[in-house]
């Protein structure tokens, strides 16, 4: 993923920043929980694509 495009990309349902997760190719918003997957390289910024993260996986 390049950063500058991580820079500019955020969450779509609380517009804050996103993290990427290489080895599991998705992009976490830690404040909606969710993880959004990453196909062939596109980010997939729908929530209705997105995964429920758990605490566990948040580090809480």
């Amino acid at each position: 993923m390049d950063t500058k495009l991580l820079e500019l990309l955020v969450c779509p349902v609380t517009k804050g920043p996103l993290e990427y997760d290489r080895e599991a190719q998705e992009l976490i918003s830690r404040s909606a929980r969710l993880a959004y997957p990453v196909k062939d390289g596109i980010p997939v910024l729908l929530e209705s694509d997105a995964r429920l993260m758990s605490d566990e996986e948040l580090g809480l």
